[in-house]
């Protein structure tokens, strides 16, 4: 009896410890609205029909402004699309959204031989930067692939977007018509810890 108790307190403790970590990052995400936003954010993909000011738009803009970037180079070029015949032409989510703001990577300013390719990430940063501001606001969005692959060069040429203007992504955004909940993804399992030797 003493080695099954031993046994359940052994496989149990984990559990234990990850429940109390899990309750600690929820009470800390609901203290703070930064980590709250993060951790309840979720891709929309049904919106209501009402238009999104230009005021909010210039908001999102500014976010993702503020995203990091290598050596400060800022390779990015945004483009607001709130046309409708536009917006039902690029398809996809974008089609039901009273807004799509395509995160572009400027070529001309893109770094040059080693480290070109850090556009990607600048304009990744600056993409999630716009999808946790849409949610802190109200709203709800979704990223939707452009590069690599075709569908950028579909934008380009819908939008008559210059050859150096690549969209890397376009984020549907409008108010959510849907309340879908934020998934789980926390995974113990993709952790890896690198300690100092005590």
């Amino acid at each position: 009896m003493k080695k099954i108790l031993l046994l359940l307190f052994i496989a149990l403790t984990p559990l234990s410890s990850l429940a109390q970590q899990e309750s600690c990052c929820k009470a800390s995400s609901q203290e703070n609205p930064v980590l709250k936003s993060i951790m309840t954010r979720t891709s929309i993909r049904k919106y209501e029909p009402r238009a999104i000011s230009p005021d909010t738009i210039e908001t999102l803009l500014r976010a993702g402004m503020a995203a990091p970037t290598a050596i400060n180079k800022q390779p990015w070029h945004f483009v607001a699309v709130t046309n409708r015949e536009k917006l039902e032409k690029m398809g996809g989510r974008a089609a039901g959204a009273p807004l799509a703001i395509l995160v572009c990577g400027d070529m001309n300013i893109a770094r040059k031989g080693h480290g070109f390719d850090y556009w990607v990430q600048d304009c990744s940063a600056a993409t999630e930067n716009i999808l946790l501001a849409a949610h802190a606001m109200g709203l709800g969005a979704v990223w939707t692939g452009g590069y690599p692959g075709n569908r950028y060069k579909l934008y380009q040429e819908l939008l008559s977007l210059p050859e150096h203007i690549v969209p890397l992504n376009a984020i549907a955004i409008g108010y959510p018509a849907e309340n879908p909940e934020p998934k789980n993804k926390w995974d113990t399992q993709k952790i890896t810890f690198i300690k100092s030797a005590d």
